[in-house]
């Protein structure tokens, strides 16, 4: 038996990846983030910005759901 390395075994997913790592970080957000960005923002009581990337939009969820207790 060999002693290889596999990245899939790790506990960490690629969705827990930091963001500004992502290769396709700077592509519009998807549909997913920009719904779930949208309930968000409103139960924060702030602005939603349709322009954010992928990237952006993942950080600002992750705000986002600090503030409203979600996510936790």
């Amino acid at each position: 038996m060999s002693d290889t390395h596999n990245p899939k075994a790790e506990p960490f997913s690629n969705a827990e990846k930091d963001p500004d790592d992502w290769t396709t970080g700077d592509e519009a957000m998807t549909g997913a983030q920009a719904s779930y960005l949208k309930t968000l923002s409103e139960e924060a009581g702030e602005a939603f910005d349709e322009s954010l990337t992928k990237a952006e939009a993942s950080k600002r969820i992750d705000a986002l759901q600090e503030k409203t207790g979600r996510g936790q």
